[in-house]
């Protein structure tokens, strides 16, 4: 798998990687992209660790997942009863992330952006606007806009449903499913595909 990584990440941060992953015991498993998560990880019911990561992110993104995962795999197994996201958490992925924040492994407009982010890192660097659309210039286009970038109305494709975006409550946008009529909360970062057309 170390020598796989060479297609998923920046080439200058490969050397570190491969030494994290001598360091640390855990499955690498690179997957079909998911909606709702960039990685994650788990225990598996064996006692072993896994990290599964989706195959469509950029080397960037790809890169700042896998610290993140693998943060969360340093601290679960010091301390299997901290927080997912907590101070323990937060510590180690900044601990993880700071001696890849220099312009050999990321492009200098991503340095400002990372180096900001984890002073208090979130869930997910969709969280992180800023972070999120120069992340996503990072990555060929794929006919895909963020919710947020929709004006108020707009209909788009989500889950082969038509949903019709509403307004903003606190943090996530409020959408209509056009069939059922159901409301569903959306994080404004959840990239859609915009209805052209519809077929009456």
């Amino acid at each position: 798998m170390n020598n796989a990584l060479q297609n998923y990440i920046p080439a200058a941060s490969l050397p570190q990687i491969n030494e994290l992953l001598r360091q640390h015991s855990f499955t690498l498993k690179i997957v079909k992209q998911r909606i709702t998560k960039h990685g994650d990880f788990r225990r598996l019911p064996d006692g072993n660790y896994q990290i599964s990561l989706n195959n469509n992110l950029n080397k960037f993104q790809f890169l700042i997942t896998l610290l993140h995962e693998m943060a969360h795999f340093i601290v679960f197994t010091n301390n299997p009863k901290s927080k997912p996201h907590g101070k323990e958490w937060k510590s180690t992925f900044k601990h993880l992330t700071l001696p890849f924040i220099n312009p050999e492994v990321f492009p200098n407009e991503l340095l400002p952006l990372i180096a900001n982010y984890i002073k208090n890192p979130k869930a997910s660097t969709d969280s992180d606007i800023k972070l999120a659309l120069a992340l996503k210039q990072c990555t060929k286009p794929i006919g895909k806009n963020y919710i947020f970038e929709l004006p108020l109305g707009s209909l788009f494709y989500f889950k082969e449903n038509i949903f019709k975006k509403g307004r903003k409550r606190r943090v996530r946008i409020e959408c209509v499913e056009l069939k059922s009529k159901r409301n569903y909360l959306f994080n404004p970062n959840v990239e859609v595909e915009v209805v052209k057309n519809i077929i009456k």
